[in-house]
């Protein structure tokens, strides 16, 4: 993929923004219209910054998607951080996760969709960077439902079969399914009942 550098602004300039602010709005934009529909005019109206002012602090497109990229995959790794934390039950904190991509599956936000996803089917194929990123969170997203198993294995709530790295794939690939499906906007009473269904087959 060709990048087209994109001119700065003289060193030295103070930033009169909020760094942070911009790349949180900038990936609302993005979220809502993916990478390559969305323009540089999108990118300045979102960010409400001028186009020396963007150029300057992000250098291209590209390098502020990846910004905007890494906001929502912090994001995401930290609220699994709350809910799978070690100081829960793992059965609990294993249904707290479910729950969560119920919530963000159903509705408004489920037509809205999953950043990640979109961009792992935009782009992931032929951009190394983003490539890098998506299977990054992924591998993040198992080792930490994993971790939950293995101490549920180890309180003996685990049927006795369950592997807990096998479980985590499972688990992985249906939340990550349940985004998708979350564009069609199903009853949050059917999904809930997938996913109880699904992590009940795993516990005693």
């Amino acid at each position: 993929m060709s990048r087209q550098p994109l001119a700065q602004l003289p060193r030295g300039r103070p930033r009169s923004f909020d760094v942070d602010a911009a790349v949180e709005r900038a990936m609302n934009a993005f979220w809502s219209r993916g990478y390559h529909a969305t323009a540089l005019p999108d990118l300045l109206r979102a960010t409400k910054l001028s186009r020396g002012s963007l150029y300057a602090a992000f250098g291209d497109k590209h390098s502020l998607f990846l910004r905007a990229l890494d906001r929502y995959i912090a994001d995401a790794v930290a609220r699994m951080d709350v809910e799978l934390s070690p100081r829960k039950g793992p059965i609990d904190g294993l249904r707290t996760f479910l729950a969560g991509y119920v919530e963000r599956t159903s509705g408004a936000n489920g037509r809205r969709g999953c950043l990640l996803v979109a961009t792992a089917m935009e782009l992931a194929g032929h951009d190394s960077e983003v490539n890098r990123r998506v299977s990054g969170f992924f591998r993040a997203m198992e080792a930490r439902v994993a971790s939950a198993l293995s101490r549920a294995k180890t309180a003996g709530q685990l049927a006795e079969d369950v592997d807990p790295s096998n479980a985590a794939k499972i688990l992985v690939c249906f939340v990550e399914g349940l985004r998708v499906v979350g564009k069609t906007a199903p009853a949050r009473t059917t999904s809930q009942a997938i996913a109880d269904a699904l992590l009940d087959r795993f516990i005693r």
